[in-house]
């Protein structure tokens, strides 16, 4: 086996040799001692030429980052001082090349390099963007470097490199032009005028022109003194509030602000603000105060016309607020802005639940089409005054309303929304349909004269043609045909004149039990039931006697089997019940018939309301309530058009004691 030959004893006489040729202790020249320099460029260190070793050993001992890039491979070499900037190339670096180390900036130093090495040309820079690849990140560092050539037997043999990172330095200095631009524009834009005063020599300087703009002064004149600021400028009224300003600035060090009038030197009063603050040199000497000088006449007018809008808008608002009317503001989409307290009463919805929201929240779907009408015109700038509509509250109930809207512009007269006043009119509605039916009322009462003058003469003819008739029938079953039809007759006759308000009843009420009075209606109605297919069902459970009008109830019941009989014209069953309660006595007529639709309900006791306009009046159902309700009692209508248990069933209720008895019993005692 053959090998090299290993001499510990030469290993020790190589060490002892390299601590001659580098000095030092620092950690760069451990390294290049210890470093196996046979298999590089340079050879055994023992061979390196003493040009090569003062170098190596100057760069050592350089307090300075250092380099020492060396022969045509630019083996390098660095002290302590430059093991940062290596990074994670350290100690891996140390004798490699410099373009391998440092490969990613040698596009932008590597003519510097060659030029330095080819030509003996020194290079200096400052402040280079180099960007470096440190524990793999590309960082931009900012370097000062100079490259000096190393001549060894008037030839150039290497590359001597003293650089520092001026990264921080030159980032510093930009952000502090930077700080100064934007102070510079701050100054500009908010109009101050920059100065050093220093108040114990009265010595003034004024860092910008903005001063002179202020004062009206020409920058000729120079500045002016604190003694000058005085006499001549600063209004009388405030001397006192600016010298107590500037000497807790001075004496206490806490910040100068100062707020007065001044004249300037055209004559022009103006407001103006000063800031500032104490500032000592190191020598000790007096503090001067640094400080701005803004003139804010115009800031403070506009502040003034704000607080006057303000207070207008809040004079509006209370308005806005209190009023009985709703007001509210819409965008042009028809998203709620606004909405006052009236709103919440009228609709029911609270501000938060309506602002943001669509207008169409309270229209009905059928009126959605208004809203595009409206919002047209709003757009084109035109004015909508009292608009009567209808709108939905948040219980679903349907309410009348008049609306005015006016667009609103916005500083330029841009139409940007519209403000709307709605008043609910509701009740005006219903007084108008009450004058209305009055009206209604009060003209059939105007033709109860002539229809009674008419019909009365005839009737009372038919009624003797009766009475003479009657000897002639000898049968009982004809007498009794023949005293029904004579009370009949005289039940048209009675109606006739009462249903008309031309003949209010005059006989006295009496005791009489309502079982009798509705035995009475079905057994004249049970043939025309029977012809109609109609069946008739009975249900008399009461004894009890009532005071009352017996006429008026008789038309009462007579009406709500008419009724009854035209709901059922393809047959179908008629219950009449009476029952004593136990506060009065209870009616009730039930049909199987066609029903009465929802919405139309609420209107049958209407007067003039009918659902058969051929043959009805619409007052059957409006006198039958005024009737009941004379007697004290009440009516109530269920109906429904569909299903198990369609039909109507109307209760008639009475009390035990109705106001006739009262008004009978005030007569005895009178």
């Amino acid at each position: 086996m053959q090998g090299e030959f290993f001499d510990p004893m030469n290993e020790v006489e190589e060490a002892r040799k390299a601590d001659t040729l580098i000095a030092g202790s620092s950690e760069m020249a451990a390294r290049i001692r210890e470093h196996d320099w046979r298999g590089t460029a340079l050879g055994p260190l023992d061979h390196w030429s003493e040009t090569l070793l003062a170098t190596v050993n100057l760069m050592l001992n350089s307090p300075f980052p250092t380099m020492l890039m060396w022969g045509a491979e630019l083996a390098l070499l660095y002290n302590d001082a430059a093991i940062a900037t290596l990074s994670d190339k350290h100690p891996e670096a140390l004798g490699r090349g410099y373009r391998e180390v440092f490969a990613e900036a040698w596009e932008l130093v590597g003519e510097d390099m060659e030029a330095c090495l080819y030509k003996g040309k020194t290079a200096v820079r400052d402040n280079m963007l180099i960007p470096i690849l440190r524990d793999g990140v590309m960082e931009d560092h900012f370097w000062s470097y100079s490259l000096s050539p190393v001549y060894e037997n008037g030839q150039v043999c290497g590359v001597f490199d003293a650089f520092r990172n001026m990264t921080e330095s030159v980032i510093a200095t930009r952000k502090l032009r930077e700080s100064e631009a934007r102070l510079k524009i701050a100054t500009e834009a908010a109009q101050l005028g920059v100065f050093v005063w220093d108040p114990g020599v009265d010595h003034p300087v004024w860092e910008n022109d903005r001063l002179y703009e202020i004062f009206g002064r020409d920058p000729e004149q120079g500045a002016v003194t604190g003694e000058e600021f005085l006499e001549r400028y600063l209004h009388p009224d405030f001397h006192e509030d600016f010298q107590k300003a500037v000497a807790r600035t001075v004496i206490e060090g806490t910040p100068l602000h100062f707020e007065g009038l001044m004249t300037r030197a055209d004559g022009a009063v103006r407001r103006i603000e000063v800031r500032g603050n104490s500032h000592s040199d190191p020598t000790g000497s007096q503090a001067k105060v640094l400080g701005t000088v803004r003139d804010i006449t115009e800031l403070r007018e506009a502040e003034q016309v704000v607080r006057d809008r303000v207070k207008h808008q809040d004079e509006l608002a209370a308005i806005v607020s209190s009023s009985d009317d709703v007001i509210l503001s819409k965008d042009l989409n028809g998203i709620i802005v606004t909405w006052n307290e009236a709103a919440t009463r009228v609709f029911g919805y609270t501000a938060e639940e309506m602002i943001g929201t669509s207008i169409l929240r309270l229209i009905p779907e059928d009126l959605h089409h208004d809203e595009e009408m409206i919002l047209s015109n709003i757009r084109a700038g035109k004015r909508m005054k009292h608009f009567e509509t209808v709108r939905k509250t948040r219980d679903g109930r349907l309410i009348d309303v008049s609306i005015s809207i006016s667009p609103l512009r916005d500083a330029s007269g841009r139409v940007i929304g519209a403000s709307k006043i709605l008043r609910d009119i509701s009740d005006r509605r219903r007084m108008e349909q009450s004058l209305l039916q009055a009206e209604k009322i009060a003209a059939t009462g105007r033709m109860a004269a002539t229809i009674a003058h008419e019909i009365n003469n005839p009737l009372e003819a038919v009624m003797n043609l009766l009475y003479l008739l009657r000897p002639k029938v000898t049968d009982a079953e004809g007498r009794a045909y023949l005293a029904n039809a004579e009370s009949e007759l005289n039940r048209v006759s009675h109606i006739a004149k009462q249903t008309l308000g031309y003949y209010r009843e005059v006989a006295s009420a009496v005791p009489v039990c309502l079982t009798a009075i509705a035995e009475q209606a079905v057994a004249i109605y049970e043939p025309r039931c029977m012809a109609a297919g109609i069946r008739v069902e009975r249900r008399f459970a009461s004894e009890r006697k009532v005071v009352l009008r017996r006429g008026e109830m008789m038309q009462v019941i007579s009406n709500l089997i008419t009724n009854a009989i035209y709901a059922m014209s393809d047959g179908g069953q008629l219950s009449v019940s009476v029952r004593d309660t136990a506060e009065g006595v209870e009616l009730v007529v039930g049909d199987t018939g066609i029903g009465i639709a929802p919405e139309v309900l609420p209107k049958v006791f209407e007067a003039f309301f009918t659902m058969r306009p051929s043959v009805g009046t619409g007052i059957g159902l409006f006198v039958a309530k005024q009737f009941v309700e004379g007697h004290g009692g009440r009516i109530e209508i269920m109906s429904r058009r569909e299903g198990e248990g369609r039909g109507t069933e109307v209760r008639v209720f009475l009390p035990e004691h109705t106001p006739y008895e009262e008004a009978g019993a005030d007569s005895l005692k009178g």
